[in-house]
C-alpha cells in the first residue's frame, strides 16, 4: 500500500495551510473550524515552510501564557519529516511511530499534495484487517 492510495481514500483532499505570519489565535480558530490537529505552514499555500499542531500550542502555553499573542512562526516546527505519494505506508507508519508525530506532509516533486494523519493510517489498517477477516471467514465457511 502506498501513501497516494491513502490520500485518494480521504473524503477531503484539501490541505489547510496557514501563513507563518498568522497569529496563534487564527491557528486555533482554523484547527477548530476544520476539526483537525495540525496545519501546514506555507507562505504561498504550495511550499512547505513548517508544520504546527495543537501540541505545539499546548507546549508553548505551558511555558508562556502569552503564546496566543505570538505568530505561527514562533511556535511551528521548521524541520519537517515528509513523504511522497509512492512511499510505502508501513514505512511511513513506522517513522511516525518511532519519531512520535501524528501528521506528515506529502510532497510530489517538492510541491505539497496532501497530509496524512495517524488517524488516516489507522482507518486504513482497520479496513484492511476487516477485509482480511471477511476473506478468511468466507473461506472457512464455504462448502
Amino acid at each position: 500500500m502506498r501513501i497516494g492510495e491513502i490520500l485518494e481514500a480521504k473524503a477531503n483532499h484539501d490541505v489547510v495551510t496557514i501563513s507563518p505570519d498568522a497569529g496563534v489565535r487564527e491557528l486555533i480558530a482554523l484547527l477548530a473550524e476544520h476539526n483537525i490537529g495540525a496545519l501546514i505552514v506555507s507562505g504561498d499555500g504550495e511550499t512547505l515552510d513548517g508544520i504546527v499542531s495543537e501540541r505545539d500550542v499546548v507546549r508553548h502555553l505551558h511555558s508562556d501564557g502569552t503564546v496566543v499573542n505570538n505568530t505561527v512562526a514562533a511556535i511551528m516546527t521548521k524541520v519537517v519529516e515528509t513523504c511522497e505519494p509512492d512511499d510505502d505506508l508501513d514505512e511511513v507508519m513506522g517513522t511516525m511511530t518511532a519519531k512520535r508525530f501524528r501528521h506528515i506532509p506529502v510532497l510530489a516533486d517538492g510541491a505539497l499534495v496532501g497530509i496524512v494523519s495517524i488517524g488516516d493510517v489507522v482507518k486504513h489498517k482497520i479496513g484492511q484487517l476487516q477485509f482480511e477477516r471477511d476473506q478468511l471467514d468466507s473461506y472457512v465457511h464455504q462448502g
